[in-house]
């Protein structure tokens, strides 16, 4: 799974990257730095990892990961291949969602690719061009469509409809994210569309370090816009928190925090917002060898989550046993835990919560 960070050229896109990844992207003060898309994997802070470690001692830790891509800037005219604009929205398309980063600071001696900060109006870029790529692709497919349901197959003209209404959408500056269109409907005809707006949003507002903890006006103005779309900001000294990230003390990291007003890194409250906006959870396999994070679906099931483990798991699952997280920290084992009976044995019906620790019996 993998999330892409979007935005105009020169909002700090790279520099965020850098802060999220051990990978390092070309960060400079002009526009098209990043041509080839950079793909850095996260782990994902987790204190719950660290907890169950201080119980178990395992050999190692493993936490979960994600992906996130470092996508150059667009700009206008990019659904119409300016600015390596076609190159650039194949790699959005490509990512399972995404971060938009919005400038909201003012800083003279770092250039706008439109001569002045206006996150709104950089933000409708943005959307106008995503939008625009993903009208041709609602015309080339109702098209198709329309050819279908002229011959009255019904299902031909249940998608057209559908269609219809998300070029409608597209067409009045709507998102495909935002239309109101049923679930079973979704499935059915907008997910094998593939729709760069389709794909869930977190918005990103680079502010100067003086509005890290409350934001500013350029922050208030982006949370009034995008209040319709029920999508999170999140408010990030992308700067500083590169200056952080140099660190190499952990202490002195703290501190600078600290006199930031900062009760940990924004980034990783970022990784985080990213890893629920893929809609993933974790679970926990808890021994001596490993304590280890998996990454599943929010919605998986036992035999799911055992399969990422390995596919055989999944084929010849028995019966997982489950033991919620807050009764691991509680009893302190899986010993105590059990002299409590408070060890689940599960089948094949039972859905995986968030931070439930595992282990999976199965035959092959």
């Amino acid at each position: 799974m993998k999330a892409g960070i979007v935005g105009l050229p020169n909002v700090g896109k790279s520099t965020l990257f850098n802060c999220l990844s051990n990978a390092k992207a070309q960060s400079a003060n002009f526009p098209f730095c990043t041509i080839e898309p950079n793909v850095g994997v996260v782990n994902v802070p987790d204190p719950r990892l660290e907890k169950l470690e201080s119980l178990v001692n395992p050999e190692r830790v493993l936490p979960a990961t994600v992906d996130i891509v470092d996508i150059a800037g667009l700009v206008k005219g990019a659904s119409k291949g300016e600015g390596l604009g076609n190159q650039f929205l194949g790699n959005i398309r490509e990512t399972d969602a995404i971060i938009h980063v919005l400038r909201c600071f003012d800083n003279d001696n770092i250039v706008h690719v439109d001569g002045s900060v206006d996150p709104i109006r950089d933000k409708e870029t943005i959307d106008m061009e995503l939008q625009l790529k993903d009208l041709e692709t609602i015309e080339k497919k109702l098209e198709k469509v329309k050819r279908a349901s002229r011959t009255g197959q019904k299902e031909a003209q249940k998608e057209e409809t559908i269609l219809i209404q998300i070029k409608e959408g597209l067409e009045a500056g709507t998102s495909v994210r935002a239309l109101t269109i049923s679930d079973d409907d979704r499935a059915a005809f907008v997910a094998p569309l593939q729709c760069i707006t389709d794909k869930p949003v977190l918005y990103v507002c680079n502010v100067d370090e003086d509005a890290a903890v409350s934001g500013n006006a350029f922050v208030d103005k982006v949370k009034a816009v995008v209040e319709s779309e029920n999508a999170e900001v999140i408010i990030l000294a992308v700067g500083t928190e590169a200056d952080i990230t140099e660190l190499d003390d952990y202490e002195e990291r703290q501190l600078f925090l600290q006199d930031m007003g900062l009760e940990e890194a924004g980034a990783s409250v970022l990784i985080r917002a990213a890893y629920k906006l893929l809609n993933q959870q974790t679970y926990f396999t808890a021994g001596v060898k490993e304590v280890r994070a998996w990454t599943i679906p929010i919605g998986a099931t036992a035999p799911q989550a055992a399969g990422v483990i390995h596919t055989d798991f999944e084929k010849g699952f028995i019966r997982a046993e489950v033991i919620k997280y807050d009764d691991y920290i509680t009893y302190g084992s899986e010993t105590k835990v059990k002299e409590a009976g408070k060890l689940g044995v599960e089948g094949k019906t039972y859905v995986v919560s968030d931070g439930d620790v595992m282990n999976f019996l199965f035959n092959v």
